[in-house]
């Protein structure tokens, strides 16, 4: 099952599911794919199925089941499919497409996947491509930094 998480921006990001649905049309992609959309939430597909938001035990469960997420390029999406050792694509919602307010997503995306994270879907035209990459592409297994960030954060208190 592919999972697409578009997060939960008031902006829309139809040309990622144009991309999806394509493919599906193409019987390229032949997988069951549920989408939580948020605000795309008006896109139509006979194929995908496509919540607005989904409650955070289904999704958890949808994350654990899935074989690949698809997702915009939030962080916490993104890590979210990366503590769960899923392969993630990820797809940089856009300014100049009315998707976003600045072009953020591509750094965050890009830093991931430069350090083999996650694959980059920067071109929707190649999408049929890094799904066929997907299969062999072993991601790098996640390390959360958290309890060193306590521990910093723990000193600066005591030494304040």
């Amino acid at each position: 099952m592919i999972l697409v998480t578009l997060g939960t921006q008031d902006k829309k990001f139809t040309r990622l599911l144009d991309s999806i649905q394509n493919l599906i049309d193409k019987k390229v992609i032949k997988e069951k794919v549920i989408v939580q959309a948020g605000c795309t939430s008006d896109f139509k597909s006979k194929d995908m199925q496509i919540f607005d938001l989904i409650p955070m035990d289904e999704f958890d469960k949808l994350i654990s089941e899935c074989d690949i997420l698809i997702t915009h390029g939030g962080v916490g999406s993104i890590i979210t499919g990366l503590k769960n050792e899923k392969k993630v694509i990820a797809a940089a919602r856009l300014k100049k497409y009315g998707e976003h307010t600045n072009d953020h997503q591509l750094q965050i995306i890009d830093n991931f996947a430069k350090e083999g994270y996650l694959l980059s879907l920067n071109d929707f035209e190649d999408l049929e491509k890094i799904l066929k990459n997907i299969k062999s592409f072993e991601p790098k297994k996640y390390k959360s930094n958290t309890n060193k960030f306590i521990k910093i954060i723990e000193k600066e208190i005591d030494n304040n």
